[in-house]
């Protein structure tokens, strides 16, 4: 599954991290995390695959297309 823009920004609020974080987590620039919330560059498959796990383990859930659209949402406490 992919990676939208809009997807990592609304999954940034949900942990309440700003860019620099999920930059630091994910192990990539902040610049491309930048460009890409903004739709202004598509990074690669694998920086994406990056920004997405890091997201995970932070506890977001990828939402898949249900014909509303993808979305995101925070795993349940344990």
């Amino acid at each position: 599954m992919s990676l939208t823009p809009a997807q990592c920004r609304a999954a940034r609020g949900l942990v309440d991290w700003s860019q620099a974080q999920l930059a630091d987590a994910a192990k990539v620039a902040t610049k491309t995390l930048a460009d890409f919330e903004r739709g202004k560059r598509t990074p690669y498959d694998r920086t994406l695959e990056d920004v997405r796990a890091a997201l995970e383990v932070a506890g977001v859930i990828f939402v898949d297309e249900n014909g509303e659209g993808p979305g995101v949402r925070l795993r349940k406490a344990r």
